[in-house]
């Protein structure tokens, strides 16, 4: 996955770029001549629609540049288009290796003004001919941008790399459902990151069909057909005369679009129910089926969708309670799926994992199509760069759960926030990742390290790769979407009304590039951030970098809700330092429900606020993440990110404040501070367990001083939001979901208040013990050096031996191992010494297993504890070893 380009190469390539200031670059460098570009004929791969495409892109990007790909005579540059399989290219060095959707651009011998495009298969040519546009649209010098010195090879270990969007919101979604031009901009941005999947995703409106007020296309076969077959079935009150028709036309183009472009088209269905529940003000209802007929008319309408649009490559199923079919409904779901041998082609078969057992996987094999489970990675939200290492205890299997969700809610509880028992190799099924957008939805995001480390976990022990849930997903679900446009800027000027994720550039092309390879250098990506930001684009990077993995880090380390249907970090809904009396705002968060007493989403390797302050007082070091270490990282991130959006402010595409430019500067602002109001709140709650387990005042006091500088942090970055978004950036149909960082800032100061008035008149017995000084205790992690190899494979019903080389000051060590599975708890041992080195094994026992194992290192020298593998300053690797091949 190397890119075989020098760094200082594409340095020079990116540095070509001149500024940017809203208006285009500069006209590209003349000279005499035209470039040609020679597709094999005789290649089948060149023949497919993306390469024709990808070539039309590039012929546009040199005519932008002024310079003409037809003349007389021989060409100053002769671009060569032909798959590794075609007779033409025995001139060029070819790379040794092949995998599917490999590129290749590789320069002529000495002397050649040649320049080969070439890739094991169509996708593979494609993105070498995308490449190449991009080099020549972002440079002045076409000639610079065509020349390289070595070849250029990229392969991608994720099979999957797809992006999801939904139709949540009849008011907010038609507009850009129904428009072409959109189509088109959206299609070119997904296949210039690489992304290789687009899924249109419908039903996904609502969590259960109860409550339902906006509900267009929720249930979507009858808003797509007529059925011959069921000429009763419709939708009520009735659609305008043709809408159907037109509806099924859109989703026709868009699928094949999306297939010109290189992509495959998947169809989310995830809503299967067709009646209402406790729903008076629902916009519309489903007429003329019944339970008998229900099943049969969804396999015939789903059996029609895909003979009426052929580039449907797959079909993603929720097939838990939430899609409206109550589990163990197991003959609906076997007949719905005789739809899919009926297609007459390939079609795969992605079921979200939640609740997945093994009969619907039987039922889906039953078919003869390819499958997949679609499970959440970091639950419903947005986490750091690798899988959680476990799962909250919330979420363990659990006994005698009966009722709609007797499976999702029972004994495969385990499956609903991430890769559950699926890495069994009796499972028959692949594992697809799936980014849900919880965490943050609606600003703007842009961190390659994290996107890289993303990569890596796509395919982890094998998996098939990832599928992201685009920003603005579920923006005006629950009927809550305006007619002002999903954006929700307050100025046309910051939100033109066609704008839309043209905002997000930048955020798909950090995630599809860094998913296709995670070793990608920074070069294509700081290309992107020229162009759309100026000379400004370096500093924005760094800025937009830092604020970025703040969030990821804040719901890592303390998640009060697992669902985004409860949490929306980026827009938080507080709970009390102090605990809760009455309902709790987060039904999953452990008693007493209050900030201290929260999770982390991966308990395995962070500390929870109280258990840090249990830790400090009986004076145990502890080798998790602590919530004052996270604190402090984000204390880097934002003064990190404050120091690079002020030099961008100084440069001239800054000055001039183009609105790309400022709409990157007012997201940057909001998220540091949402960073600086988590880490006063984390030094908040601390200084409060402290209290509470020593009587100290001090403790009481530092509690106060770092809560009103949280309330301090939202007070002015909400200030800063007001007059740049609309007072009701809407989600969803509850508070929680919906509305504006400023009206959250009461129930802050409330609890602020509320603390004052608990610490004056509390009466907690003192221990002694100084809670403040033990505070300053916390100190950055200890990183002893260590020396190991992980294993590539392992023999089931074999001893695995491990062992590790310690620097001195290393004095115990702990081995900690588990299958790959959610549905088993962590398991220790001891580590034998001999000098530095350190020894253990995983026993034979426990390696008689369908499960891949994982495993870290626990180490202590006299006064310190730290993991390893550490995570890195990026927050971006994988933090244990993982061996799943066998022998």
């Amino acid at each position: 996955m190397n890119l075989e380009t020098t760094r200082r190469r594409f340095m020079q390539l990116a540095a070509a770029a001149t500024s940017v200031s809203g208006h285009g670059l500069g006209a590209a460098t003349r000279f005499s001549g035209y470039v040609a570009i020679e597709a094999d004929p005789s290649d089948e791969r060149t023949r497919t629609p993306g390469v024709a495409w990808a070539i039309e892109q590039l012929r546009a990007s040199l005519k932008e540049r002024g310079m003409p790909t037809q003349g007389n005579g021989e060409p100053s540059i002769r671009i060569r288009v032909a798959s590794f399989s075609s007779s033409t290219v025995g001139q060029f060095s070819l790379p040794q290796g092949r995998s599917p959707e490999m590129l290749a651009i590789i320069p002529g011998g000495k002397g050649s003004r040649s320049l080969l495009v070439s890739g094991t298969d169509a996708r593979g040519l494609v993105y070498g001919l995308l490449e190449v546009a991009d080099r020549v649209r972002s440079s002045d010098d076409v000639l610079a941008a065509l020349t390289l010195h070595e070849p250029l090879v990229e392969t991608t270990p994720n099979r999957v790399r797809s992006v999801a969007r939904a139709f949540c919101s009849e008011v907010e979604d038609k507009p850009w459902f129904y428009d072409r031009v959109f189509w088109g901009r959206y299609l070119d941005s997904l296949a210039f990151a690489r992304f290789n999947r687009f899924n249109f995703t419908l039903g996904i409106g609502y969590d259960f069909p109860r409550g339902v007020t906006g509900d267009y296309l929720h249930f979507p076969y009858p808003y797509l057909l007529r059925m011959a077959a069921y000429p009763d079935v419709r939708v009520d009150p009735p659609l305008a005369p043709g809408e159907r028709e037109k509806n099924l036309e859109m989703l026709q183009f868009i699928a094949a679009e999306t297939e010109r472009r290189g992509l495959d088209f998947q169809l989310g269905v995830w809503t299967h129910a067709y009646e209402w529940t406790d729903s008076p003000n629902s916009d519309h209802h489903i007429l003329g089926l019944t339970p008998v007929t229900h099943a049969a008319y969804c396999r015939d309408a789903l059996s029609e969708l895909l003979k009426r649009c052929p580039q449907i490559r797959g079909v993603t199923l929720r097939v838990h309670g939430e899609s409206g079919i109550p589990e163990g409904s197991y003959d609906f779901w076997q007949t719905v799926f005789e739809a899919f041998p009926r297609a007459g082609r390939p079609i795969e078969i992605d079921m979200h994992a939640k609740g997945l057992d093994d009969r619907m996987i039987e039922i889906g094999h039953g078919t003869g199509m390819r499958l997949t489970a679609g499970a959440k990675f970091w639950a419903e939200h947005l986490g750091i760069g690798y899988h959680q290492a476990d799962i909250r205890a919330t979420e363990y299997p659990r006994q005698n759960v009966t009722g709609t969700f007797a499976v999702s809610n029972g004994a495969r509880n385990f499956t609903r926030y991430g890769y559950g028992d699926f890495y069994n190799e009796k499972s028959s099924v692949e594992l697809l990742y799936r980014v849900w957008p919880g965490t943050q939805k609606h600003l703007l995001w842009g961190d390659p390290a994290l996107a890289s480390g993303y990569g890596r976990a796509a395919n982890f022990c094998g998996a098939a790769g990832m599928e992201l849930c685009e920003p603005l997903f579920f923006k005006g679900r629950e009927g809550s979407g305006h007619s002002e446009g999903r954006d929700a800027y307050l100025s046309r000027q910051l939100g033109p009304a066609r704008l839309d994720t043209d905002k997000f550039d930048v955020t798909y092309f950090a995630w599809g590039r860094y998913l296709y390879n995670p070793d990608t250098p920074p070069d294509a990506y700081r290309r992107l951030l020229k162009r759309t930001y100026g000379d400004s684009g370096e500093h924005i990077e760094i800025a937009l970098a830092n604020s970025s993995r703040i969030l990821p880090l804040v719901t890592t380390a303390w998640l009060p809700s697992a669902s985004n249907h409860s949490l929306w970090v980026e827009m938080y809904s507080p709970i009390s330092v102090l605990p809760v009396k009455g309902k709790p705002l987060y039904s999953d968060s452990p008693v007493p429900h209050n900030v201290s007493s929260v999770s982390p989403l991966d308990p395995q390797l962070f500390l929870t606020i109280d258990g840090y302050a249990q830790a400090l007082v009986s004076k145990r070091a502890t080798a998790k993440y602590n919530p004052l270490e996270v604190a402090r990282w984000i204390d880097e991130m934002v003064a990190q990110s404050t120091t690079a959006l002020a030099k961008a402010r100084k440069t001239t595409a800054g000055r001039m404040a183009s609105p790309a430019f400022r709409r990157a500067e007012e997201d940057i602002l909001i998220l540091n501070g949402l960073g600086r109001y988590f880490a006063a709140l984390f030094r908040t709650a601390s200084c409060y367990s402290l209290f509470e387990m020593t009587g100290d005042t001090k403790a009481s006091a530092k509690a106060m001083e770092f809560y009103r500088i949280a309330l301090t942090s939202w007070k002015e970055f909400s200030a800063v939001s007001k007059p740049v978004y609309m007072s009701d950036v809407s989600y969803g149909s509850v508070a929680e979901r919906r509305g504006h960082w400023a009206d959250r800032l009461p129930a802050i100061e409330t609890d602020v208040a509320s603390l004052e008035q608990y610490f004056a008149a509390a009466t907690v017995a003192k221990t002694g013990l100084d809670g403040a000084a033990l505070l300053d205790v916390s100190k950055k992690r200890w990183t002893p050096t260590l020396s190991h190899t992980a294993p590539q494979t392992f023999h089931p019903g074999s001893d695995l031996e491990l062992s590790a080389k310690a620097d001195q000051p290393v004095l115990e060590a702990t081995l900690w191992y588990r299958h790959v599975t959610h549905a088993e708890r962590w398991l220790s041992v001891s580590m034998e010494r001999n000098d530095r080195t350190f020894t253990a094994s995983i026993p034979a026992t426990y390696t008689q297993s369908p499960f891949p194992l994982q495993y870290y290192f626990e180490l202590r020298s006299e006064n310190d504890a730290t993991l390893y593998p550490a995570l890195n300053a990026t927050l971006s690797n994988q933090p244990y070893f993982a061996v799943y091949k066998r022998t």
